[in-house]
């Protein structure tokens, strides 16, 4: 691992089930991401992009393989220090935004330093809210909120403990295209702005194109890449994968 990657996987396996019912979601999977970069993640359904996805952010254990994560090896961490270390320095945003509705916007984004033991700044809070565009959102609940409004809070969630990567899994998936294209720059910003590392899995062609790259999956292995995407060459490039022999 060099120190430009925040993120590498070697030969990372992971099976689920035993004998005739083996499952292989990833099948000897070697990549890295670099510090400050933005990857999508594409495939067919069940290609492995998920729990690619989850073994690297540290929420699954491969079957077999090496997962390091900005300098510190994960398969031989405790699960204590694999929650510690997904606490500090990495953040997640799902398709469902995962919000509790009980609690403000405001007590949404703090609950990640609360549940580390630690009392969150106001002034960090309200931060992690402006940086999203929600700042005078900060005492509404999210039922009141829109599709859109609530993943940015579940971004502004994700950001709260400063993380060096932020992992995505279908972060647009239920919002409309003009929502999800706030979304998306706002993932970029992260980038551009602060340097973050962003991995994202997403299905939407338009939305890979914002990344510096996108991988490809099928069947648990990794079938090409393209750098600097358009939405054209990113469907070409699906399209292909979707037509070729098996």
């Amino acid at each position: 691992m060099t120190s430009d990657d925040a993120i590498r996987l070697s030969s990372v396996s992971r099976r689920y089930g035993a004998g005739d019912g083996t499952v292989t979601a990833l099948d000897d999977v070697s990549l890295s991401f670099r510090r400050g970069s933005f990857t999508a993640v594409m495939g067919p359904s069940g290609s492995g992009k998920s729990t690619l996805l989850q073994c690297a952010a540290g929420l699954d254990r491969p079957t077999s393989g090496s997962v390091v994560v900005g300098g510190t090896e994960l398969t031989g961490l405790s699960e204590r220090r694999l929650t510690l270390l997904r606490r500090e320095r990495v953040g997640f945003v799902f398709q469902a935004f995962n919000l509790l509705p009980s609690l403000t916007a405001a007590q949404n984004v703090a609950l990640p330093l609360r549940l580390a033991g630690r009392r969150p700044p106001r002034d960090r809070v309200r931060e992690a809210l402006r940086q999203v565009g929600l700042a005078d959102r900060a005492r509404h609940r999210p039922t009141p909120l829109s599709g859109g409004q609530q993943q940015r809070v579940a971004l502004a969630r994700a950001l709260i403990t400063r993380p060096e990567v932020l992992f995505a899994d279908e972060p647009t998936g239920a919002l409309d295209s003009h929502t999800g294209r706030e979304v998306l720059a706002l993932l970029r910003a992260m980038v551009d702005r602060e340097g973050r590392t962003v991995v994202m899995v997403t299905h939407d062609p338009v939305a890979a194109a914002g990344a510096d790259r996108v991988l490809f999956l099928v069947d648990g292995h990794v079938h090409g890449e393209l750098s600097a995407p358009t939405a054209d060459t990113v469907a070409a490039h699906l399209t292909h994968l979707e037509t070729a022999p098996c």
